[in-house]
């Protein structure tokens, strides 16, 4: 994402190429482009991701355990030795100081190298974190600044401004790269450029909101003065990344807001409310809406009647009955001769909804068509023609919904499920396939707030905070896979007493590079080792639409006691006496993915447990994870917990299009700086001569440069 100024002049500066810069030549250029930098402007915005205190050298008697620590000392002794445990090979020296010894330990070592350059007798400046094992400091993969013969430590110090006598920038590196030399490359590039940087951030923001200059706050970012907070730097919160962090948040925010002020400016269709289908669905249903899902309902109307398009986020949690809200509103847009366009990320999210919604609206008299990208040519076409010539009410599929080829009579509105697996791209080219159509998205995830205003600043929010009457909490185990046996006890407990249970797999069929147990192999030894004699269901994404729906209906009327499945049954089925779950592999899911499964059980009055069975391999990292499942039936807590642990772009299963590439700003902790940029922004693009002021200029410019293209804003040029 760029952050360079609007002079254009400037702007070329700023990419001048890396290889450009003193101090690098074609070999370091190759290892700053592995790491994604080519130009200067790529190496002001990366910005250590750790500060080291060389201001203090330390007696050896004096080093701190846990800190990082500089201290001089002569070696006393070195040599290539082996650990006791493990066999390992290691090169320790031991250095002292007269006041005490330290061991210094090397594991990724040239040994002819090491002894070398590290005999005894010979003296050297070292950094590096101490460790304390027993009565041993030992500090591994120290730096090394080695003194000439007769030479006072101060010397070296005060030869070397660079590396000592300061607070340290500790870059992110690659192989073959040392940061005594990145150093060197990076405080080149900012005394050469961050000269040049300038935000076009109006003035009485940036005064209000304590920033700095941009090129102020770069050049602090990477070399902070000796008086700066250690404590500030290591947790992010000093001034000058503050000022860095707000920059990048303030410019997508406001990209946001005029995406919002734009859709609040198009005419829309002012949907009437007639009740000609809602209320015979509603007649339907087996149960009452919730005070939540009316609450929902309500505020989608309003929406609905309005005269510009709506653009509003359904947020709910598992089971708290979305799908029925959704389906709600695309019969307010039947009713009014409008089609309905429903678009999820994956065939068989697709299939799922298409199952569901044709089912109520075949009761209604609606035709429900499924359009996906594996449909046969035939098939295809015959969908497209039944939407063209408006006698589809309804098409349900995958991103083939998007295609150019897909024309509607009159589409009104557009339903994205699972929206963090689309950008705002996506929901305006199924904008364009009608005339100002409106826009609902939903999520089953739960998305901490941080992440919502990132991927959803331009939508409205409504949250179904209500979960439906009769659902019970589930209780939920973690279990070594030497305990599945307790697992299929638990199993046969509930089926003894009449309930249902499934079981899920990661994988269809097993591969030749997985050791997964599959799902069908899974089916077969459970019906003929496990639980014989009990009536064992299959349902994976491979079966066709009519073979998954007998299932289900098999699964619902009783006729199957254990299903075994793959991730078909994330959404969408509801068996109330299905009161346990068992997930095989349970750590190769992701947690929101294990929120949603876990969804399917404790729909009913009866207890119902949830037992997430890990393999040997599995990592700390996949057993913390796991522990909060154990610990939260709370979609928030987890989604919370689940962004912590993996990061933003995993947490949304992989580097999706709908998320923003941030260079400084770290969503888990900036969330303050966020709220502020985005108040500021949204009051900004509120402003009435925001669009055509001269001195609002400078900001369109730089907007337009950074998020143009990915917010489609080319209208505010």
């Amino acid at each position: 994402m760029p952050l360079t100024p609007t002079d254009d002049r400037l702007r070329q500066l700023l990419a001048t190429p890396l290889d450009q810069v003193r101090g690098v030549g074609p070999r370091i250029a190759e290892k700053l482009a592995k790491m994604g930098l080519a130009s200067a402007e790529d190496a002001l915005y990366t910005l250590p991701h750790r500060y080291e205190d060389r201001r203090e050298l330390r007696k050896i008697a004096q080093l701190r355990d846990g800190m990082r620590e500089v201290f001089c000392g002569e070696i006393l002794a070195s040599a290539e030795t082996v650990t006791a445990r493990s066999r390992r090979r290691i090169f320790e020296v031991v250095a002292g100081d007269g006041s005490g010894q330290v061991s210094l330990k090397w594991f990724h070592y040239r040994k002819e190298w090491m002894k070398k350059k590290f005999p005894v007798g010979r003296r050297a400046v070292f950094s590096g974190e101490v460790k304390r094992f027993g009565p041993t400091r030992e500090v591994h993969h120290p730096d090394a600044e080695f003194l000439a013969e007769g030479q006072r430590v101060e010397q070296v110090l005060a030869a070397d401004p660079l590396n000592f006598g300061r607070i340290l920038p500790v870059y992110p590196l690659t192989e073959g790269l040392h940061q005594k030399a990145a150093r060197k490359i990076f405080m080149e590039v900012v005394e050469r450029f961050a000269p040049h940087a300038a935000s076009a951030i109006p003035e009485p923001i940036a005064r209000r909101r304590g920033l700095l200059p941009l090129q102020e706050a770069l050049r602090q970012a990477h070399w902070p003065g000796n008086d700066a907070s250690l404590v500030a730097l290591e947790a992010g919160r000093d001034q000058a990344r503050r000022t860095l962090v707000y920059d990048e948040f303030f410019f997508l925010e406001l990209g946001l807001a005029l995406k919002r002020r734009g859709v609040v400016l198009e005419e829309g269709i002012p949907f009437g409310v007639s009740h000609r289908y809602t209320k015979p669905l509603a007649a339907l249903l087996p149960y009452r809406l919730t005070g939540a899902q009316r609450r929902v309902l309500g505020e989608i109307k309003r929406d609905m009647m309005a005269p510009h398009p709506m653009n509003r986020l359904v947020q709910g949690d598992v089971g708290s009955g979305k799908t029925v809200v959704a389906l709600m509103a695309a019969l307010i847009a039947i009713e009014n001769d409008a089609q309905v366009a429903v678009v999820a990320p994956t065939e068989i999210l697709a299939e799922q909804h298409y199952l569901q919604f044709h089912a109520w609206m075949e009761d209604l008299g609606l035709k429900v068509v499924l359009l996906s990208g594996s449909m046969a040519g035939k098939e295809k076409a015959a969908a497209l023609e039944i939407l063209r010539s408006g006698e589809g009410h309804m098409v349900v599929g995958t991103h083939a919904v998007l295609q150019e080829g897909v024309r509607f009579k009159r589409l009104g509105l557009g339903i994205i499920d699972e929206q963090h697996r689309f950008g705002v791209r996506q929901r305006g080219v199924l904008r364009r396939k009608g005339e100002h159509p409106d826009v609902l998205v939903m999520t089953a995830t739960p998305i901490p707030r941080t992440l919502s205003l990132t991927l959803y600043g331009d939508l409205a929010l409504s949250v179904i905070d209500e979960m439906p009457p009769g659902r019970t909490p589930v209780t939920t185990r973690v279990l070594p896979e030497s305990e599945r046996r307790k697992a299929y006890a638990v199993i046969e407990r509930e089926l003894a007493v009449g309930r249902q249970a499934y079981i899920v797999y990661p994988l269809v069929e097993e591969s030749e590079k997985s050791d997964l147990r599959s799902a069908s192999e899974g089916a077969e030894q459970l019906r003929e080792e496990i639980f014989p004699g009990r009536r064992v269901g299959l349902l994976h994404g491979r079966m066709k639409p009519e073979e998954k729906e007998a299932t289900m209906a098999a699964f619902k009327a009783g006729e199957i006691e254990v299903l075994v499945s793959t991730t078909v049954i994330e959404v969408g089925i509801d068996v109330p006496n299905a009161t346990v779950m068992m997930v095989e592999h349970a750590e190769r899911f992701g947690l929101a993915q294990l929120h949603q499964l876990r969804g399917r059980v404790g729909r009913g009055a009866d207890k119902s447990t949830c037992l997430l069975v890990r393999s040997p391999r599995c990592s700390d990292e996949g057993f913390r994870r796991l522990q909060v499942m154990a610990e939260s039936n709370d979609g928030f807590r987890i989604a919370e917990a689940d962004l912590e642990i993996r990061g933003p772009g995993e947490f949304l299963g992989t580097r999706q299009a709908g998320l923003p590439d941030f260079r400084v700003a770290n969503l888990l902790r900036d969330g303050r700086i966020l709220e502020e940029a985005r108040e500021d922004a949204f009051a900004l693009a509120n402003e009435v001569d925001f669009l055509t002021a001269d001195d609002y200029a400078p900001v369109r410019e730089t907007l337009l440069h950074r998020w143009g293209n990915r917010l489609e804003l080319a209208s505010i040029g």
